[in-house]
């Protein structure tokens, strides 16, 4: 539905944006930006990634143009994510930097819905630095975001991002895995109750995570659990995740006590037929 919907709502915001002048074409180029943010999300699923390159640069340059705070926090949170994910660590890292040093002077007033951008762009400064396989450095900057997500009311939920207090534990999990620290993996995951999240997307996701904990510990079938709650929760989200794919690939050839869920799941996501 999101692919059908886009075409007409970017056209729209790019008229807007080109039309009006003053105060409402900085607002009109604010919600430009964060239509290109959902043109992103549409995108991550999708085999276009000359597409998704040019939509995150124009995305930047219409929140630097709209001057407006927010949609500068979004527009970085997504163009980090994209030199993340092509292997670009330092640029992802200086993205991500050069967009807190400019909502610093902010933090200190910020709106509740600003400030938990700032602490998910902190969390991303964390998950770059574990990809990159800084320890020290990735939990410095999540505990600069757990920091930030202390300060938010405890039942605020950032949509976009998914920035929240309770979310730090799912944030926990990933650094952990990133920087191949199963056993705190699974610690982690132990202290923190998937359930609480209320995104069910989101929830998913972090099941994954969790999943490639136990894998990680040779664990396959309580990876398996985890792999099979993360379906429940959000099918779709199994279906496209490359990690979640390849265990259960790899657990379709693991131990007896593995295959016949690992299959099961297999036939329901599309990896066999």
């Amino acid at each position: 539905m999101l692919g059908a919907l886009l075409p007409d709502l970017l056209r729209n915001a790019q008229c807007a944006a080109l039309t009006y002048e003053g105060a409402e074409r900085r607002r009109a180029q604010a919600l430009l930006a964060e239509a290109l943010g959902l043109a992103q999300m549409f995108l991550a699923y999708q085999p276009a990634a000359e597409i998704m390159w040019r939509v995150a640069d124009r995305a930047m340059v219409a929140a630097q143009e709209s001057g407006d705070p927010e949609a500068l926090a979004c527009a970085g949170w997504f163009l980090c994510q994209v030199h993340r994910d092509a292997g670009d660590w330092d640029t992802a890292m200086a993205v991500t930097l050069d967009v807190l040093s400019a909502l610093e002077s902010r933090a200190a007033d910020a709106t509740t819905n600003l400030l938990a951008l700032v602490g998910a762009l902190q969390f991303e400064a964390a998950y770059t630095a574990a990809r990159a396989g800084e320890e020290g450095r990735a939990w410095r900057y999540w505990d600069r975001a757990d920091r930030v997500a202390q300060r938010l009311p405890q039942g605020f939920y950032q949509p976009q991002t998914s920035f929240s207090r309770v979310i730090m534990g799912a944030h926990a999990v990933t650094v952990a895995v990133e920087l191949q620290k199963s056993g705190e993996a699974v610690r982690q995951a132990h202290r923190h109750d998937a359930a609480a999240i209320p995104s069910r997307p989101r929830r998913a996701r972090h099941l994954i995570e969790v999943a490639r904990a136990h894998y990680g510990r040779d664990d396959g079938e309580t990876a398996m659990v985890s792999l099979r709650q993360a379906y429940e929760s959000a099918p779709e989200t199994i279906r496209f995740n490359g990690y979640a794919r390849q265990i259960t690939l790899d657990l379709l050839n693991g131990p007896p006590s593995t295959r016949k869920d690992a299959r099961d799941l297999a036939l329901k996501v599309g990896l066999v037929s």
